[in-house]
């Protein structure tokens, strides 16, 4: 039997498969409202045949999108686009969908990737990017705004006030974004965190504030919500924050009540130097979960089928995230099904579309469609 078509339980909720949609930005949002796109592109994942759809990095503060264009969940307006953008998806999938909250940090206020990425100063609609230490992410651009011990406890409301607006949308999973070179990981490593004060210094000192705001929503959310954390388990730059580094979060963040580690790397620094390759972030989600016993989620240039079943067979991690080959090919669970003999269920109106050879691993999905009704 194929691994990466097994169930996993995360906390209470239980996936039908292996094999996560991780978030990816789609810059396709208005004041930080879902649009349209959104309500298209949560159809498209949640009919994919995974086990699990986190929905994209979503700012808890108008200050701590990437882009003017990223998703919120910050105010009424903003729950109110996302419920809608939910109802579809909500109706034709019993796939579990998560939410990854966050907040940009000194790489907020920037134009979309396709158009430069750039800062985007505040006289052309940015502003000025909060973050621990007057550091830039980019040497040409300003300082960010250093954030004082007020200014923190705030930012740790809003991750909790928008924890609470999850719930009310009926978000299976809380996801806690603390990599990729965006605020949480900013406090966490040395590299751009010098400051003095109880949130810098000591590697216990730099988790403060992850640690604080993991445990303010946790104790925010009922216990039916599970709560994981999405880390860069490295810098990949010597000084930098470490695998080892890494492993004592985990431990911590377990202690407080955390249900997974969601291990990717790098993004602090454009002076990063990467090591590429196909599952080439595998070994850090297996040091983690060797380390912790917490389930991690591994990702990283995981692009077939037979690799995601590699990984879960070596133990580097009890689930694999699928991102980019999965906007490539939304039906990658489909075909991963067909290659690796497993058994999987499709949406009812699409089962008469899957190849005669093919038809012994596939059945129809028709609560969906028969839910509420009845004969005569």
């Amino acid at each position: 039997m194929s691994m990466l078509f097994t169930a996993f339980e995360i906390g209470k909720v239980e996936l039908q498969n292996r094999i996560v949609i991780p978030p990816m930005c789609q810059y396709s949002a208005r004041h930080g409202e879902a649009s349209d796109w959104h309500l298209i592109h949560f159809g498209n994942m949640v009919l994919s045949g995974a086990g699990l759809f986190i929905i994209e990095a979503t700012a808890v503060d108008p200050r701590g999108r990437i882009t003017p264009y990223d998703l919120g969940l910050w105010s009424d307006e903003t729950h109110a686009a996302l419920s809608r953008a939910l109802q579809p998806a909500r109706k034709y999938s019993k796939m579990p969908i998560a939410i990854q909250l966050a907040h940009a940090g000194r790489k907020a206020s920037t134009a979309r990737p396709w158009e430069g990425g750039l800062w985007i100063p505040p006289s052309e609609g940015g502003w000025l990017p909060l973050a621990p230490s007057a550091l830039p992410y980019h040497e040409a651009d300003p300082a960010p705004h250093v954030l004082s011990t007020t200014e923190i406890d705030e930012i740790i409301e809003a991750f909790v006030t928008a924890s609470l607006r999850a719930v009310d949308l009926g978000i299976d999973i809380i996801e806690l974004h603390a990599a990729h070179g965006y605020l949480l990981h900013e406090f966490l490593s040395p590299l751009s965190n010098h400051r003095t004060d109880v949130y810098g210094g000591t590697p216990e000192n730099r988790m403060r504030l992850t640690l604080e705001i993991f445990r303010a929503m946790r104790d925010a959310v009922t216990n039916a919500i599970p709560v994981g954390v999405r880390i860069s388990a490295t810098d990949w730059i010597d000084g930098g924050w470490t695998p080892a580094e890494s492993v004592m979060l985990a431990n911590r963040l377990k202690a407080l009540g955390a249900d997974y580690i969601h291990v990717s790397s790098g993004g602090l620094s454009p002076l990063q130097k990467i090591p590429l390759s196909p599952c080439y972030q595998a070994p850090l989600a297996e040091t983690i979960r060797q380390q912790s016993g917490l389930p991690t989620i591994a990702v990283g240039l995981i692009q077939t089928a037979e690799e995601a079943e590699k990984v879960l067979v070596k133990q580097q991690a009890d689930l694999v995230g699928v991102a980019r080959a999965m906007i490539f090919d939304p039906r990658w669970p489909w075909h991963a099904a067909s290659k690796l003999g497993a058994q999987m269920k499709v949406p009812a109106p699409c089962w008469r579309c899957v190849p005669s050879e093919l038809s012994a691993n596939f059945s129809p999905e028709l609560d969906p469609f028969t839910r509420g009704q009845t004969k005569g």
